[in-house]
């Protein structure tokens, strides 16, 4: 009876050991499903402020969800008046990759953009003013983010 007793108070030590297992992978900044089984998005870094000509304010925010790497504008970002202002990204390179136009049809926004796989890292990241081929303002992550994919 002592056996089947330990044996019960193994098996509800496992229990709560597995039900307290995506809080500890939460804990080190690791990804974990929610209740629905949806991954979740695992924040990797944030920029300062954007600073330029036209766009002051705001930051950008780096994330990874479902093995693909985000980026997206702050709340308090203002889209600049000009037009077609895009996302821009510099890698810890220095090359330029010019991405998707922040306003698309209708009242619509690009808030948040999947970045190509050909994009190894993000040094910066810049609203780019297609039709006048002029940076409106960038902001800069500490130090450049690499993409591990």
């Amino acid at each position: 009876m002592k056996n089947l007793s330990s044996f019960a108070a193994a098996l509800i030590l496992m229990g709560i050991a597995t039900t307290t297992a995506p809080h500890a992978a939460y804990a080190q900044n690791k990804p974990m499903n929610d209740h629905m089984g949806q991954l979740q998005m695992m924040e990797l870094g944030k920029t300062g402020k954007f600073k330029g000509v036209e766009v002051n304010g705001g930051f950008a925010t780096l994330y990874k969800m479902d093995n693909k790497f985000h980026l997206k504008w702050s709340d308090d970002f203002k889209i600049p008046g000009t037009p077609a202002p895009s996302w821009q990204v510099v890698d810890a390179q220095g090359n330029t990759y010019l991405l998707q136009q922040l306003k698309i049809a209708g009242d619509k926004q690009n808030r948040d953009i999947v970045l190509p796989s050909y994009i190894k890292s993000v040094a910066k990241v810049q609203i780019w003013c297609s039709f006048a081929e002029v940076n409106l303002g960038e902001a800069s992550f500490a130090k450049a983010m690499t993409l591990a994919r």
